[in-house]
């Protein structure tokens, strides 16, 4: 009698499944090419839970086997995105979302994950227990209005239209970072507002007003005694 590895691929007995051997085996190719070459764009609106499965022996149904991941839509809430337990694979997740605010998450259905960057695509991989980031690609994209951003954001900040304040991450690690482009050269006119989501900006427990006309800076994340510190000036 079959049985099934991880991935869904049908492992089948000497013997067995006389007549259906070709089809069975093409099945199975197509399940290893939407594994290491599968693409798939998935709308993840609302806040709440969004779980992808992985079928015994079906691609259609088994959207979590794709090994690339596009997320779309525009978040009501904080939201998560989860993939199965006890699978190890690699994934290249892009996160096409507008958080509107709120966090996305990637994750294994009882681990912990990683917290996504608006604009940006991560390279990962289950480890059968948790998601693991690999490497990320961080996008440069513009932002005219006030909100709060990931860890990894890379802003342009356009302040022609008014003043901006960009609250940085809630629960930062160490090494995480924001960087800002004044990309109008008008924060002398409209300064940029660094809100510290009650954390340290500088060893400072005060957000962090910007006024220089063209200014360009980077913020990481060094620990709870200094908080968010310059990478540069």
């Amino acid at each position: 009698m079959s049985s099934y590895n991880e991935l869904g691929i049908e492992l089948m007995v000497t013997g067995a499944n006389a007549g259906t051997w070709g089809d069975k085996t093409n099945t199975n190719l197509n399940i290893i090419q939407q594994a290491i070459a599968g693409y798939l764009s998935q709308a993840v609106t609302s806040g709440g839970t969004l779980a992808l499965a992985i079928t015994d022996g079906s691609t259609s149904t088994s959207k979590a086997r794709n090994m690339i991941l596009k997320l779309t839509g525009t978040l009501g809430g904080n939201s998560i995105v989860t993939v199965p337990d006890s699978v190890e694979k690699m994934f290249v997740v892009e996160d096409g979302c507008d958080h509107a605010g709120y966090t996305l998450t990637f994750k294994t259905v009882s681990g912990t994950g990683l917290l996504l960057c608006e604009g940006n695509t991560v390279t990962c991989f289950s480890d059968g227990t948790n998601i693991v980031k690999a490497n990320e690609f961080r996008k440069w994209r513009t932002i005219t209005a006030s909100e709060t951003v990931q860890s990894g954001a890379n802003l342009f900040v356009d302040t022609n239209g008014g003043a901006v304040t960009v609250t940085l991450p809630a629960s930062p690690a160490d090494g995480d970072i924001v960087n800002f482009v004044d990309s109008r050269y008008t924060f002398d006119a409209n300064a940029l507002t660094v809100g510290r989501n009650s954390l340290k900006i500088a060893n400072a427990s005060s957000d962090l007003t910007v006024n220089t006309e063209g200014a360009a800076f980077g913020l990481v994340y060094s620990g709870s005694n200094v908080g968010w510190t310059y990478t540069e000036k």
